[in-house]
């Protein structure tokens, strides 16, 4: 299987957009056994931010997601710990 990357960039996705390939980017992720991701969102209106944090806390391949440290990018990206 190819390097998966570890993080996936969003900007200047509708929610819309960025759910199925934040799906597909996690499935990647699981099946070459990555532990941690980043999903990058930007600040923006915080829209993208709060769906996706919404819809990653129900994701069945996610442990737990937070707001990532500054210097990977702070409120404008997301860490996903993905489960074992």
């Amino acid at each position: 299987m190819k390097d998966v990357p570890e993080a996936i960039d969003l900007h200047g996705l509708t929610v819309e957009e960025a759910i199925p390939r934040v799906d597909k980017f996690l499935n990647k992720a699981f099946r070459a056994r990555v532990p941690r991701v980043w999903v990058i969102h930007g600040k923006g209106t915080g829209t993208l931010r709060s769906e996706l944090r919404t819809y990653l806390s129900k994701h069945p391949l996610v442990a737990r997601c937070s707001t990532a440290d500054a210097n990977r990018g702070g409120a404008g990206c997301t860490q996903v710990e993905i489960i074992d």
